[in-house]
């Protein structure tokens, strides 16, 4: 177990943190930064910007990630309003995110509209996705089963890749390298205009990695005795494009592909080596044959596929592929009006070692939302029914109402429900998968208040979902166990954030309050979930200096349980981030990062290692 700074020690500094982020003393120089409004398609699948959702939303943008210096999904996610995560060891070993507190598969996982993960498992290879091919991300919070179907109980994360910028053929290129011998290479080349644009990018990167697992045989972690290095090597690539002939008809592709290859500590039978793809292919085309008309058609496939070895000898494959076809449409109904009907198709097929008694299932979801303005309020309704192969047909719905004043604050309300439908691995893994399991469900409500002022903004969301058929392990016999419908849990949670530009400096805190309880009857009912931590707390600072640019990141994680019987604690922890840059030109400039400055020592899995001290250096060509 780990022991750092004690969840009092550091709780009293989050009210003053806030305090300092959130008041805009009349003696500071103060910049309007509310008219850059990013504009959102995920919590409503159509366009709007930040002031106008209803969602709880955070973007973070292109800007944002190269100013911060983001490498890892996990840099991104870490530490966001509502976001927990965990990780099995370093660069390229597994990891989970749990949004508001719900279960790792009950986020929906979107890259540029197409779902992504393991239909087997359940989960998203967030370790291989690349951050250097992102353009941002939309982390939507909250239930949207109603608009995405399945698995989109604690909310939807939307990564959409980089598109070409109008103008000459333009190159741009990173070469980085850092602790334990990592280094980093991308380039790529951007072109477009009016009517077209086109998007390629290439990269890599290699780390020798330190020791993944401090694991006991026959009591916990990784169960072997292995203290070798784990090491890292991803190769990855993207290709996108976009026509647009006429201004009612537009074209655009994507296609990502990404492959890793990760050592980590293991046995014969679970192997300790993991060779991964990942890709994602959409065709979208845009049509608008009325002025108050707009048709989209979206084509995609999705594929997660694993070789597993121990040192040479192949083990095991799991290998999911998903097509998608829907079809929007958005009509306006008038004034501040709108109604979206859309239809869904999706076809999972998996091709595994051993063989499963079912490879593959549909679903078609139908849904239809409305969003409407009237005077000071905002509405948003949303109804879908999907109707499964594997389980049948199941609806779900949301509502959500918004009341804004004229100081500027803005009141909101919402309810709905949602559903994670089992997977492969729970339906028919042999020897341990049940047919028989119906799909986990949830409600949520939330209230919320925000702000909008010349200084920034800030937002404050109450919470609590409860999800009922939690899909658990039963012991059914002397040497029998299925996953069965058997589990239950109840989520509050308290998210408060603030952004703002303040003498020049670019602030952005964000804290966490997390109430995650197992309310199944049994011996672990009232008891923490897994690997969720109670508190978060991220503040980020950023400031230019002519031609330096100077940022810091302070995080701190409260407790966490590694076990459902909250038997292994995992003890609070602080990170402390420093960046700087220098900018030779507009184009051309190093970047610096020292990551966990104070090289503390913690764990967010029992028995498993987490980064020390780490220093990376980059050179950044950007015109």
């Amino acid at each position: 177990m780990t022991h750092s700074v004690p969840t009092s020690a550091w709780w009293r500094v989050i009210p003053c943190a806030l305090a300092c982020c959130w008041a805009a003393p009349s003696s500071a120089q103060v910049e309007d930064v509310t008219n850059l409004e990013p504009i959102i398609v995920t919590a409503t699948r159509t366009a709007e910007t930040a002031d106008q959702t209803l969602a709880s939303v955070t973007v973070i943008d292109r800007t944002e990630i190269d100013r911060r210096q983001s490498k890892t999904m996990t840099d991104i996610l870490r530490g966001l309003p509502g976001v927990a995560t965990s990780s099995s060891g370093g660069l390229g070993q597994p990891t989970s995110v749990y949004l508001r507190g719900t279960e790792s598969d009950h986020t929906l996982v979107l890259i540029d509209g197409i779902k992504v993960g393991s239909a087997t498992i359940g989960a998203t290879p967030w370790q291989n996705i690349p951050t250097d091919q992102i353009e941002r991300v939309e982390v939507v919070r909250g239930p949207r089963s109603s608009l995405y179907g399945s698995e989109a109980i604690g909310g939807v994360i939307q990564i959409f890749t980089r598109r070409g910028r109008t103008g000459p053929l333009t190159p741009r290129l990173s070469l980085g390298a850092g602790s334990y011998n990592q280094i980093r290479t991308n380039g790529g080349l951007s072109v477009g205009d009016e009517r077209g644009w086109l998007n390629a990018h290439l990269g890599f990167e290699q780390s020798a990695g330190f020791n993944a697992c401090n694991g006991e045989p026959l009591v916990g972690g990784c169960f072997v005795d292995e203290p070798d290095d784990d090491g890292y090597t991803n190769k990855n690539g993207a290709l996108s494009a976009g026509w647009t002939p006429s201004d009612r008809f537009s074209l655009e592709a994507d296609f990502l592909r990404s492959e890793g290859d990760v050592d980590y500590d293991g046995s014969l039978f679970a192997g300790n080596r993991n060779q991964t793809i990942l890709q994602v292919a959409r065709l979208r085309a845009l049509l608008q044959p009325l002025s108050a008309w707009t048709s989209s058609l979206d084509v995609g496939r999705s594929w997660d596929q694993s070789r597993v070895f121990f040192d040479q000898q192949f083990l095991n494959r799991f290998d999911t592929r998903r097509d998608s076809l829907g079809w929007q449409n958005d009509l306006l109904l008038g004034r501040a009006q709108q109604l979206t009907l859309g239809i869904d198709y999706q076809r999972d097929e998996i091709n595994t070692k051993p063989t499963y008694a079912q490879d593959a299932r549909n679903n078609t979801g139908y849904y239809g939302q409305y969003l409407g303005q009237l005077g000071a309020v905002d509405l948003q309704l949303s109804l879908r029914q999907d109707d499964d192969s594997q389980f049948g047909g199941h609806g779900t719905g949301n509502a959500a109402l918004g009341y804004s004043f004229d100081n500027g604050l803005r009141l909101t309300a919402s309810y709905g429900t949602a559903f994670k439908a089992p997977t492969f691995n729970e339906l028919y893994y042999p020897g341990f998968g049940n047919p028989d399991l119906e799909p986990e469900q949830s409600w949520s409500a939330e209230l919320g208040i925000s702000g909008t002022h010349p200084w920034g903004r800030w937002a404050a969301n109450l919470y609590q979902t409860e999800v009922d058929d939690l899909i658990a392990i039963a012991q059914l016999g002397p040497n029998l166990y299925l996953p069965e419908n058997i589990d239950r849990s109840r989520i509050r949670g308290l998210e408060l954030w603030t952004t703002a530009e303040l003498s020049g400096w670019i602030m952005d805190a964000n804290l966490t309050l997390l109430d995650p309880r197992n309310a199944s009857s049994g011996p672990n009912d009232g008891n923490l979930l897994p690997r969720r931590t109670e508190q978060t707390f991220r503040l980020d600072a950023d400031r230019q200096f002519g031609r330096i640019g100077l940022g810091a990141t302070l995080f701190l994680s409260g407790r966490r349980f590694d076990d459902a019987a909250n038997r292994i604690r995992l003890d609070g922890f602080s990170l402390f981030d420093l960046r700087a840059d220098y900018a030779f030109s507009d184009a051309l400039r190093i970047q610096a990062r020292v990551e966990n400055l104070f090289d503390e020592d913690y764990e967010t899995v029992a028995y498993y290692n987490q980064p020390g001290r780490t220093l990376m250096l980059t050179l950044l060509y950007q015109p």
